[in-house]
């Protein structure tokens, strides 16, 4: 009993590793590889929202800056919200 005991103290009671070897190695790189992607993907939606114009807003703009006329952006305004309905 206390030789069993010793061998298995010096030696682990295995000749080696085994074939089992690069299953930890292949776990920690996953590990951490899912980490990263994880929060490299979850880093993109952090960032400043995607600002989307809305026809209305569009034409609100083109009528601030003087491109379409008074007369024009109210055709324009009450073809979109006819369409909209």
């Amino acid at each position: 009993m206390v030789m069993a005991a010793e061998m298995l103290a010096n030696t682990g009671g295995l000749d080696g590793p085994g074939p089992w070897w690069p299953l930890f190695p292949l776990f920690w790189l996953l590990l951490f590889g899912g980490l990263a992607f994880a929060l490299f993907r979850g880093r993109r939606s952090w960032g400043p929202p995607h600002i989307r114009h809305s026809a209305e807003g569009v034409l609100a703009e083109r009528y601030a800056r003087g491109e379409i006329s008074d007369e024009e952006y109210r055709e324009r305004l009450s073809v979109l919200t006819q369409h909209r309905r």
